[in-house]
């Protein structure tokens, strides 16, 4: 089998693999990389439980290949705390009860980074739409939608709750 070498930016972190052409980034990153945060709900794209931020946008990591993350830049679940310290996100969806499996909560928190690092102030039906890629099994996602809304509220400035 044929072995591609990849230099790319994971996190902020310049990182170099080497994978099978036919590989996927998700088994990449959790079989090559050991980051396991990213879960692979379907391997079709359709559920979201796998997504990542690619140069700005989200993507699905079972549709991408890993050796398409050559010089690119890739920010997964593990990259959103720094260190001990949660990002908005995260801290809103665990004080609002925002999840309850875990199964699809990264690859919400990562498509919901996304949307406010274009949309600081995004409108329920706006946050709904962006999500639409991500499917939740448990939650019915009203509780995912309070906890994008308080946090976006908060990276605004507008709430200084936890």
């Amino acid at each position: 089998m044929s072995q591609v070498h990849v230099t790319t930016k994971i996190n902020g972190d310049t990182t170099e693999y080497l994978c099978d052409a036919e590989e996927t980034l998700l088994d990449v990153l959790r079989d090559r990389l050991q980051m396991t945060g990213s879960k692979e709900g379907c391997g079709t794209g359709d559920c979201g439980a796998c997504t990542v931020i690619m140069d700005g946008r989200p993507v699905c990591s079972c549709l991408v290949l890993g050796a398409e993350a050559e010089g690119r830049s890739v920010e997964t679940i593990e990259g959103m705390a720094k260190g001990e310290e949660l990002h908005p996100l995260q801290r809103h969806f665990l004080n609002g009860a925002a999840l309850q499996c875990g199964i699809c909560t990264p690859g919400i928190l990562v498509a919901a980074k996304a949307l406010l690092a274009q949309n600081a102030n995004p409108t329920e039906t706006e946050i709904r739409y962006w999500l639409a890629g991500n499917l939740c099994r448990c939650t019915g996602y009203d509780k995912i939608i309070r906890a994008v809304q308080s946090a976006a509220a908060e990276m605004r400035g507008e709430s200084h709750a936890a």
